[in-house]
């Protein structure tokens, strides 16, 4: 390694020392990078493996990679969904003494997936737009806390899938900007941002003929602007209610629990005459169902997954008789006797397909069809076996793998030592959405 490197990082870690840093990102040898999908950058990109799990490697210039880390490391404090940064990387010179652009060095988050590689053939439309509702959220969660990104896109995002639906990281935050509140011009024009880059890179997958012919690009990136202003008017908007509407407070609490919203603090003001009542609510994040099932089972998983393994949760103690049990207790017996032997039942070769709440999530739908389809209450460990053999052997792995194992594939056997314990009749779907398609799960991206 040649010159004199500066590394500034949170953490110690000595096996950033052990990569090429003398030579241009570009032309770094096969046996160092680490294959992997990524999205359309303005700068070089290289993928590697450091202690035990991937790192991004991002050339730029001195200033905004030091930006961008101090911007992702004030993001993470205030628990935004971002890429975690691990170090920034300067002085660096080739072998000659001449200079190198500097590197910021972020880590992969695990199961996520740029958009473009969320579709093999074709982006379906069902596809697209669960994708523009997730980036929708992560902007109002980002506007929530004075963040203006500047540079909204699907490319600058990894998607992460969430039970039937995709949660959205930031991945690229140079041009952001974090103040105490944004004017409602900042947010605007950041949503235009959104709206004119989200129909351009949809406009570049039809020029290359894998968008669905039912997509039209521009429509579908319209739907951001009606699913921000849907739930930043939810989130934000004063109520003013009368004085025998009082009930309406708890149910406007309800609603903001039902998005995944927690509220920190509830303004309530009466007018002169004590008639009518202004409620404003202050709230704190995203990550209600996730927060409460953290707190109850130490899982930590998206918001829907949460939402979705909550509900399992209380169906299981409705149905064998543990609703006088506390809540804490009956979790523990969901989780030892329901969760983790589903996730147990998995062999090794294929837990890196997904992440385990999304295989518990995808379990029960598969479950519930294949109940539909034999008229039947199908039990849950055949159809966690029917689901292995059927389903998740034959999904590509979202999970970083690295020279991963080869081998015959084996389906698990006995996975329950005790099937009084693991089955249980929960409740069944609920139906469809009208906007949900017909065609089998297993056919969506």
């Amino acid at each position: 390694m040649s010159g004199s490197l500066n590394i500034t990082a949170a953490t110690v870690e000595p096996g950033l020392l052990a990569l090429p840093w003398d030579i241009p990102l570009e032309n770094w040898p096969d046996d160092t990078i680490t294959a992997l999908p990524k999205g359309i950058s303005r700068h070089i990109v290289r993928f590697a493996q450091l202690d035990g799990y991937v790192i991004a490697i991002k050339e730029t210039t001195d200033e905004m990679a030091q930006g961008e880390y101090d911007m992702l490391r004030n993001l993470q404090k205030i628990e935004v969904p971002c890429v975690e940064p691990v170090a920034v990387i300067q002085g660096r010179t080739d072998s000659e003494g001449n200079p190198l652009p500097s590197a910021l060095v972020t880590r992969h988050l695990k199961f996520s997936m740029p958009f473009r590689a969320l579709y093999s053939t074709t982006l379906r439309p069902e596809t697209a737009q669960r994708l523009v509702d997730s980036l929708a959220l992560l902007l109002v969660r980002l506007h929530n806390v004075g963040f203006f990104w500047g540079d909204v896109s699907l490319s600058n995002t990894l998607f992460r899938r969430d039970a039937g639906s995709f949660a959205a990281y930031l991945v690229d935050a140079e041009t952001g900007r974090l103040y105490d509140s944004l004017t409602k011009g900042q947010r605007e024009h950041d949503l235009e941002i959104a709206r004119v880059n989200i129909a351009g890179e949809l406009m570049d997958i039809q020029a290359g003929g894998k968008l669905d012919a039912a997509i039209d690009p521009v429509a579908t990136s319209d739907r951001i602007m009606a699913s921000y202003d849907t739930l930043w008017h939810e989130l934000n908007d004063p109520e003013l209610l009368e004085q025998n509407e009082l009930w309406k407070i708890n149910k406007r609490v309800q609603r903001l629990n039902d998005l995944g919203f927690d509220i920190e603090e509830l303004s309530i003001k009466t007018d002169a005459d004590g008639t009518k009542v202004k409620i404003q609510p202050k709230v704190v994040d995203s990550g209600h169902h996730a927060r409460r099932l953290l707190r109850l089972t130490g899982l930590d998983t998206e918001e829907n997954q949460a939402r979705r393994l909550l509900n399992d949760l209380d169906s299981y103690a409705a149905t064998v008789s543990l609703l006088n049990l506390d809540e804490e207790v009956v979790a523990h017996l969901w989780l030892t006797r329901v969760f983790e032997p589903v996730i147990r039942a998995v062999p090794e070769n294929l837990d890196s397909k997904l992440e385990p709440a999304e295989v518990f999530h995808q379990v029960l739908e598969h479950r519930w069809f294949m109940s539909q389809e034999q008229a039947r209450d199908v039990p849950l460990n055949e159809a966690v076996r029917d689901y292995i053999e059927n389903v998740l052997q034959y999904r590509r792995d979202e999970e970083v793998v690295i020279n991963p194992p080869t081998g015959t594939f084996t389906a698990a056997v006995d996975i329950i030592r005790d099937e009084d314990d693991f089955e249980y009749n929960d409740e069944p779907m609920p139906p469809r959405g009208a906007d949900e398609p017909v065609r089998d799960w297993r056919d969506l991206v």
